[in-house]
């Protein structure tokens, strides 16, 4: 029997976020008869990190805090001498920061395998880091994207070639997301329906459009609520729209918790404004809860949300279109209901086993062709 292969999974931190999930999750689950997983991160704390210590999996700290200071070239080096001790045969980056600094030292430190990731559109980035991204797409053998969104994008705006392009959709944990009845909190028990997000607070997320749209809601139904859980730059200027509207009485606000699940299971209505999107995590999570869905017609959310089977799509940044999709559901209980159930059922597709099993299967196909190159 072959020994597992050593391979090397890196992101910035290991904190609460999207990326740092995936990263955590296929690293627990990668087949240890097959692979043996490390992890390197620039922070090491975080409960991700004690997850995966947990688990077995060696986490190697890279001390670099800017790629301008001299730790950046510590790093380096300490990077390139831990991919040669533990002979580590393949090297996968999870986010932009890691793209621009390991694919680069990988390569050069003799991996024989390098990969990327693209989990997001690349216009939310600067001019500058997409020049450098455009780099490491040369460097690499092939680029993970989470959407096929994505990978159009990398095809028709950045010029890769579509064979270097693989897609692994993002991975859901069903036994923790999973459809139940709706268990409101005391202060939401009385709404007639509860509206509600659960995201990072950024301004991508189009979160306005939901406050604009809710306002047209509110007053025809005024005991509708909605709610918005999570933290980011924009929490102020939400706060400051949504009492300009006068719906400080009918919103509320609520901090990022790993008790998404709770949240969701008391969410009828489940709002996705993006302006700008891969493929979203939260609307995965709140499909899997029998949320009705509702997204904006844009990145991977059309590949998550068939119009009137799975949920509701509406054009980015149409207050008025969804303002509209809102009062439809509002107003018709068993549509929702149809809707819900559809999305909770096709969103099982995306489960975790069949996201770890389709990067096994990439890895993999990787390490055969390099195998066979060097026969």
């Amino acid at each position: 029997m072959r020994a597992p292969v050593p391979v090397l999974l890196m992101t910035r931190e290991l904190g609460i976020g999207g990326t740092e999930r995936q990263l955590c999750e296929i690293a627990k689950a990668l087949d240890r008869k097959r692979f043996q997983p490390h992890v390197a991160c620039f922070h090491s704390r975080g409960f991700r990190a004690e997850e995966l210590r947990a688990a077995g999996v060696p986490i190697l700290h890279l001390p670099v805090r800017s790629f301008k200071r001299p730790g950046a070239i510590k790093g380096a080096w300490q990077l390139r001498n831990y991919i040669r001790r533990e002979r580590i045969a393949l090297v996968h980056t999870f986010d932009v920061p890691m793209n621009q600094f390991g694919v680069p030292v990988a390569r050069a430190s003799g991996a024989a395998v390098v990969l990327s990731s693209q989990r997001a559109h690349r216009d939310l980035v600067s001019p500058a880091v997409r020049r450098l991204l455009r780099l490491t797409d040369r460097l690499v053998d092939g680029i993970v994207v989470n959407s096929q969104a994505v990978g159009r994008q990398l095809i028709e705006e950045d010029r890769v070639p579509p064979e270097r392009i693989h897609l692994c959709y993002n991975a859901i944990d069903t036994a923790r997301f999973f459809a139940g009845p709706r268990v409101r909190p005391s202060a939401l028990r009385d709404a007639s329906v509860v509206f509600g997000v659960v995201c990072a607070l950024r301004p991508e997320k189009g979160l306005a459009t939901l406050l604009d749209a809710f306002a047209e809601v509110h007053r025809a139904d005024a005991a509708s609520r909605l709610v918005i859980v999570g933290d980011g730059p924009v929490l102020e200027d939400l706060k400051a729209r949504c009492s300009a509207l006068g719906l400080d009485g009918a919103c509320r606000f609520e901090s990022a918790t790993d008790r998404v699940a709770e949240w969701l299971h008391a969410i009828d209505v489940f709002v996705l404004p993006s302006l700008s999107e891969a493929l979203s995590n939260s609307l995965m999570e709140a499909m899997a809860c029998g949320c009705c869905a509702v997204a904006s017609r844009t990145g991977g959310n059309p590949e998550l949300i068939e119009h009137e089977r799975t949920g509701l799509l509406y054009t980015p940044g149409d207050a008025a279109g969804l303002a509209q999709c809102l009062k439809r559901l509002a107003g018709d209980f068993e549509f929702r209901q149809r809707l819900a159930d559809a999305g909770a059922a096709f969103i099982q597709k995306f489960s975790l086993e069949a996201s770890v099993r389709r990067m096994e299967q990439i890895y993999a196909g990787f390490l055969l062709r390099r195998s066979k190159r060097c026969a």
